[in-house]
């Protein structure tokens, strides 16, 4: 019986399911490109200096280096996913998925269209996840990257439906799949349907794990919300960057509710660690080698049980 005598489903959630086929207007394509890297790697080092957050200390690309790291401190600067596939998997290796993948407006939000078509125009890709096949140490991997520059990485309709089909390529298969979560979360302007891919990334990761598959979630910075809530926190094996910022809601919403003062480290990569909530934390600069690692494990161990690779 419908609640208050109400229909099963309010005008808003009928106008969604409606067009249910119009959330994501583009068609999905696979691209060989290589990844290009960011406008950090890309422009001159001597002309444009970055100061880092941390220590104040001006850096330029030079200095930060490959992995884009503060020479004098040691924080690292934040990186785009284009950039994080290229300092990751083997050089020539990459095959992005579903490159041509955008959002429509499922609830009319004012000017999200806009929003999105500068976003695009600012960064060079469609939504804020790059997904794809690589190899990684020579090791055969699906692997995923969400991107903060754009609309921080906010999980919406696109992000969900890649990352889920990245999912479900891992597991039909026989794939290791790798997501480098970055986020914050939920993405406001598409409402519930933002909110329903908490779930779908959820039931497809179970998917892969059901396929007897690896899945490897890998916490960078910052990893909140709706994201740490779902598919973020759901790996085999997680590993994170160090300092990451990684938890649900934020510290001044948390003091404010429980009325107490959090620890300083409190939803750092390291306050994780030391909690239970991340297996390993991973120098940018050696998680190739580390994820090359623990793919070969997974490879042996699979091969073993009597299952090709």
């Amino acid at each position: 019986m419908a609640l208050f005598g109400k229909s099963k489903y309010t005008p808003l959630v009928k106008r969604i399911l409606k067009k249910k086929d119009e959330i994501v207007i583009k068609k999905a394509v696979t691209s060989p490109k290589e990844p290009e890297k960011s406008a950090f790697e890309a422009e001159k080092a001597s002309e444009i200096k970055v100061k880092c957050k941390k220590c104040g200390t001006e850096v330029s690309k030079t200095e930060a280096g490959r992995y884009k790291i503060c020479p004098k401190c040691g924080r690292y600067f934040r990186i785009g996913a284009r950039e994080r596939i290229y300092i990751t998997v083997d050089k020539g290796s990459f095959t992005e998925f579903d490159a041509n993948m955008t959002a429509a407006n499922p609830l009319n939000f004012p000017e999200y269209e806009e929003k999105i078509a500068a976003m695009q125009k600012k960064t060079g890709i469609k939504d804020a996840v790059i997904t794809g096949r690589a190899k990684i140490g020579g090791c055969d991997c699906v692997i995923g990257a969400m991107d903060s520059s754009f609309i921080m990485a906010s999980m919406g309709s696109v992000v969900g439906e890649k990352l889920a089909r990245v999912f479900e390529y891992g597991a039909e298969n026989k794939l290791p799949v790798i997501i480098f979560a970055a986020s914050g979360g939920a993405r406001m302007q598409e409402g519930i349907v933002s909110l329903m891919q908490m779930a779908k990334t959820s039931a497809a990761a179970a998917k892969l794990s059901d396929a007897g598959q690896l899945y490897i979630s890998v916490l960078t910075d910052p990893t909140t919300g709706g994201v740490s809530a779902s598919f973020a926190m759901l790996g085999d094996i997680i590993l994170a960057e160090p300092k990451a910022l990684i938890g649900f809601a934020g510290r001044r919403v948390i003091e404010g509710t429980i009325k107490q003062k959090l620890p300083d480290d409190f939803q750092t990569a390291e306050f994780q660690l030391a909690h239970g909530f991340a297996d390993m934390i991973v120098k940018r600069e050696d998680m190739p080698k580390r994820l090359a690692e623990i793919i070969k494990l997974h490879y042996n161990s699979y091969n073993k049980g009597g299952k090709e690779q």
